[in-house]
């Protein structure tokens, strides 16, 4: 049960044997240019483009490269969930705590798959160009593991390959990442784990401040099985040891620009849609070993799309009801409109007239805790907050936005979303605002479905 939660190759297995239907392999061979283009096109949701639809998994062949690339493993909740035992089938105080109690510390393994084959360089794999525009290949999934005294920092980094032997890596502040590279103040020892178990990939999501145990526990909790670590073979550091391919590297204090040739300009496509800016002095991770899994797959996002907006909103979904500990949520869900980041639909139940004043309160405080977040919505139970269409419908038969709508002011904006920032020239730019379309409590008789819920009859 648990091997599809560790293991990259047993999910695609599992994918295809269980789950046909969301399985593709184009017959041809793609360039490492176009394959995003031909997934955006052909796969890709929203945000990607204007389609709303879940994202098959495929994979493509590379016409200069022996290593496949894999996209779309997570473009679907609901293969995610069936790839993950451990996570609830929705997400309350009572739910998450109850990830927390089934924690399970990672095990280490002195043979791991993951160092089949060694010997390779970052000029082996088949790095993506999502666009023309793109500062470069990047690696999009790489899940980066590093040690400090105390602290250990699980997390996806954009990553610009510079050359055979070094990649930029763009990491936002106040992360745990970024902070064990400053308090490191010489060299900190990093694995860059492509392939990860997909319980570690949405475990690495999670906001650490919130949880009361590692991340790779609460991977535990996911997959019912512990996460395998080994050790690195060239730094003092561990390894995920399912991965397809691990790269093996320190940072310091060398720097570089986000572009291989002139000033920094854009750099890829980002969650929201839209290309990213490039950065200047970025960390530099200087590789000291790559290794493989015999037969690697190379997984890769294409930038904006339905996985990173899977990825981030179950993890923020789960930190949210780690947070917000209030029996009112039933269930709660990041809208792939947001990024899986910016826009949460919470599910309440209501028990006496009294709840009717706590949203205001319960907004707020999810807010604070929750720095990306721009939008929630407060919907009854009977709602599936996972159909834009129906929280649409409630949205507009239980609210009157001029006074069911309030916003809280002096949060600090989102460069990554056009209408935060100063230009856009409307104000607003660090606002938060949620809406109650819910019913009054006392009113709840008004608003009973004429034909009640699916399946009901």
């Amino acid at each position: 049960m648990a091997l599809r939660s560790l293991s990259l190759r047993h999910a695609v297995d599992w994918v295809r044997t269980h789950a046909p239907g969301d399985w593709s392999e184009p017959p041809c061979e793609f360039s490492r240019e176009d394959i995003a283009a031909h997934y955006a096109d052909t796969f890709a949701g929203v945000p990607a483009n204007s389609v709303s639809r879940e994202e098959k998994l495929v994979r493509y062949r590379v016409r200069d490269s022996p290593i496949p690339v894999l996209l779309g493993l997570y473009g679907s909740a609901e293969r995610v969930r069936r790839l993950l035992p451990g996570l609830p089938p929705a997400f309350t105080a009572a739910t998450a705590r109850a990830v927390v109690n089934a924690a399970q510390p990672p095990t280490r393994t002195a043979e791991p798959p993951c160092r089949q084959v060694r010997g390779l360089t970052l000029h082996d794999l088949p790095a993506l160009r999502a666009t023309p525009r793109d500062a470069g290949p990047y690696l999009t999934m790489g899940l980066v593991y590093a040690e400090g005294h105390d602290t250990i920092a699980l997390s996806v980094h954009r990553m610009l390959v510079l050359d055979s032997t070094r990649l930029a890596m763009w990491m936002i502040p106040g992360r745990a990442l970024r902070a064990l590279h400053e308090q490191a103040g010489g060299r900190l020892p990093v694995s860059v784990n492509l392939g990860a178990p997909p319980a570690a990939m949405v475990a690495s999501a999670l906001s650490s401040a919130l949880l009361p145990t590692g991340k790779l526990d609460i991977a535990g909790a996911l997959a019912g099985a512990p996460i395998a670590l080994a050790d690195a073979v060239s730094q003092p550091t561990s390894v995920l040891a399912e991965s397809e391919i691990v790269i093996e590297g320190y940072l310091d204090t060398t720097t570089a620009d986000e572009a291989l040739s002139g000033p920094p300009a854009g750099s890829l496509p980002e969650f929201l849609g839209y290309d990213g800016d490039a950065r200047t002095g970025l960390p530099v991770l200087t590789v000291t070993a790559v290794t493989t899994r015999r037969d690697p797959t190379f997984q890769a996002v294409i930038g904006p799309g339905r996985e990173q907006s899977v990825i981030l909103g179950l993890a923020g979904a789960l930190s949210v009801a780690l947070s917000a500990d209030t029996d009112l949520i039933s269930d709660l869900h990041y809208g792939p409109s947001g990024g899986g980041m910016l826009l949460l639909v919470v599910a309440v139940r209501k028990r006496s007239t009294e709840d009717d004043g706590r949203l205001g309160a319960l907004a707020r405080r999810i807010f604070e805790g929750h720095g990306f977040l721009k939008l929630i919505v407060f919907t009854d139970d009977d709602v599936d907050i996972r159909s834009t269409e129906d929280v649409f419908w409630a949205i507009t038969t239980r609210a009157n936005l001029g006074s069911d709508c309030a916003t809280f002011t002096g949060f600090r904006p989102l460069g990554m979303d056009p209408s935060q920032r100063p230009e856009w020239g409307r104000g607003g730019a660090g606002d938060r605002t949620w809406v109650d379309a819910t019913a009054p409590f006392a009113r709840r008789g008004d608003v009973v479905r004429s034909f009640g819920p699916v399946g009901a009859r």
